[in-house]
């Protein structure tokens, strides 16, 4: 039986000059490609005169929509998964697509096309062990909270996680309750934009920082 290929296509994190020669000659060739939000898509596909047809696929997704990529697939057409920014299934529901993919079309092609990463852009710049890391997603908002920062300091390793503009500052608060005030920590803000700000110190001169609550967050904090 013969069925399409899924590519898992990373897209740039914000500057759109850091998508890949490769990943424009997928998109534009692959029959559909499948979006955590249309609108976004859109704006990179217009940028590189892609014109490919887009659908929606995000985190509340039913089995419905699965049900659907899997029929296209078995038509033999070709798709691409993407996220608003990075590579898709870092954080994003798109490995739980691959799963079902995987578990009920034997023969299926997945392909990785890779590019941007908010996590390994900013472990590149942080200068902290990077041989070992643990990535830890975005925190509970509530249930879970206390004990996820508590794991968080346990950790050995250079620990990354990502935060929203909207819960910034409770996050720099919960780490500096949990960690040594003498603590490196490396918050990146916003990068490969054009308000990049990355910010280096201590966790106990968090206040210092005077960090923005906008944009979006990548917080490194360095290995015991």
């Amino acid at each position: 039986m013969n069925i399409g290929k899924l590519y898992i296509v990373a897209t740039p994190i914000g500057n759109l000059g850091d998508f890949t020669f490769r990943a424009v000659e997928i998109l534009k060739n692959v029959d559909v490609v499948l979006c955590e939000d249309t609108r976004v898509t859109r704006v990179l596909l217009k940028h590189y005169d892609i014109s490919t047809e887009t659908m929606s696929y995000h985190q509340h997704s039913d089995d419905e929509k699965v049900n659907k990529i899997k029929k296209l697939l078995e038509e033999e057409k070709n798709i691409a998964l993407v996220t608003d920014a990075g590579t898709p299934g870092i954080s994003d529901p798109g490995n739980r697509l691959i799963e079902s993919l995987v578990q009920n079309l034997e023969s299926v092609e997945i392909i990785p096309i890779p590019g941007a990463s908010a996590i390994t852009t900013a472990l590149s710049i942080s200068g902290f062990p990077t041989d070992k890391f643990v990535f830890m997603g975005f925190p509970p908002h509530k249930k879970g909270r206390q004990t996820y920062f508590k794991k968080l300091a346990e950790k050995e390793y250079t620990v990354a996680l990502y935060e929203s503009p909207h819960r910034i500052t409770k996050t720099l608060t919960n780490l500096s309750e949990v960690l040594d005030a003498d603590r490196k920590i490396c918050i990146c803000r916003e990068l490969t934009k054009k308000f990049e700000t990355v910010y280096r110190g201590s966790v106990g001169g968090i206040g210092d920082m005077r960090v923005k609550d906008k944009g979006e967050f990548v917080i490194l904090v360095k290995s015991l």
